[in-house]
């Protein structure tokens, strides 16, 4: 098949279901911010210098470092104008590189720094979210975005978040979330947030399976009932493949793939925290072709300078994936999103398999109309 461009990859319908706020801010952004509400702890006030300090997270080589990024940009969302200001460019900014949902994750815990109460912070990024993606139709770029609300596993408030989330379950919240330093903090720490989302019938996804192995898995799916896994790169650990190619599963990876529990796999995010040794090598390409229903997304754009069109673009390379690909990708995100199951389907079929079908003509008879068109009004 024919390998898809650089445009006709930025042009595709993209689904993002793992994107952290505070790891995709712009870098003028952050300096801005800083000065405007009086942060001083930025490495320095040049955008261009405070955009090459992010990059340099690229090398971290282990998640803890990675990780210490984000003291900067969580130090500058401390105030409700802050947190309507990136979620705003967040929304745009996606809805420019061709992303037509979106969930987006943020610890609200986080930007309480300066008194902010918890809700006050949500209801900060909502409002950002609904000015974002007003702004990006108006420019012609169609998006939803969801929010999902993580809790710090290291910290005790799993329990606190997981009510506030439920609290803004009919505002637009669509989620809940553990993020943090996996080793030494497992899944079972927040087991009484699960349980109550459980009893609340709302969704969650669990980060595991990237800073630690098949136990954290093991425990988000068995114990926590993690509807996603958040990376769930480890999952490798499960499949030996013998020298003629031959995968076989344990019984852990067998019932991930059994029961199509999705992976939000972040392939750049997974090179950078040396979770995965280069792209190359990335398990991507071994569980697609074994019918796991995994995701492509971008976990932290701005320290792993990244985009939908970029994960998307190094995956063609590595691996010579076509549009057929990026759509079944795409389609995997769609079917996993935390959305009533109608409007999830309202998307697949009329917005995303009309846009890759028109990129596909584009391909075999010339350049054709590649909008995606307005997202449909569907019934809540």
């Amino acid at each position: 098949m024919t390998t898809p461009t650089i445009e006709q990859i930025r042009q595709a319908p993209k689904v993002l279901l793992h994107d952290h706020l505070d790891g995709g801010l712009r870098p003028r952004t952050v300096v801005e911010l800083a000065e405007r509400t009086g942060y001083r702890h930025l490495p320095t006030k040049d955008v261009d210098g405070i955009e090459q300090w992010f990059a340099a997270a690229t090398n971290a080589g282990s998640l803890e470092e990675y990780l210490e990024r984000f003291a900067h940009t969580v130090g500058v969302l401390q105030t409700p104008e802050a947190l309507i200001r990136a979620a705003s460019e967040c929304a745009e900014d996606l809805a420019a590189d061709g992303v037509v949902y979106a969930e987006v994750r943020y610890a609200p815990e986080l930007s309480t720094q300066a008194g902010m109460e918890l809700d006050e912070v949500v209801e900060a990024l909502l409002e950002g979210f609904k000015q974002g993606t007003a702004r990006a139709a108006e420019a012609g770029r169609r998006i939803r975005i969801g929010l999902l609300l993580c809790a710090m596993r290291q910290e005790s408030r799993s329990s606190e978040i997981a009510r506030l989330a439920v609290r803004h379950r009919d505002s637009g919240v669509v989620g809940f979330d553990i993020a943090g330093p996996e080793a030494g903090h497992p899944p079972t720490q927040s087991l009484e947030a699960f349980e109550y989302l459980r009893r609340e019938n709302f969704h969650f996804t669990i980060h595991a399976g990237e800073g630690f192995g098949l136990p954290s898995i093991w425990e988000a799916i068995q114990y926590c009932g993690a509807a996603r896994l958040g990376h769930g790169v480890r999952i490798l650990d499960d499949i030996t493949v013998d020298e003629h190619g031959r995968a076989s599963l344990g019984r852990l990876a067998s019932f991930v793939r059994d029961r199509r529990i999705p992976l939000e796999m972040c392939p750049r995010s997974n090179v950078h925290t040396g979770t995965v040794d280069s792209l190359a090598e990335h398990p991507i390409a071994l569980l697609r072709k074994l019918h796991f229903r995994v995701t492509v997304n971008t976990d932290n754009r701005l320290i792993s300078q990244t985009s939908m069109t970029r994960e998307f673009s190094e995956l063609v390379e590595h691996f010579g994936y076509s549009l057929d690909d990026m759509q079944w990708f795409t389609v995997n995100a769609m079917k996993s999103a935390f959305l009533p199951f109608n409007q999830r389907l309202a998307l697949i079929n009329e917005v995303i398999k009309p846009g890759y079908a028109a990129l596909r003509s584009e391909s075999l008879f010339g350049k054709v109309d590649d909008s995606v068109g307005p997202l449909p009004v569907v019934e809540h």
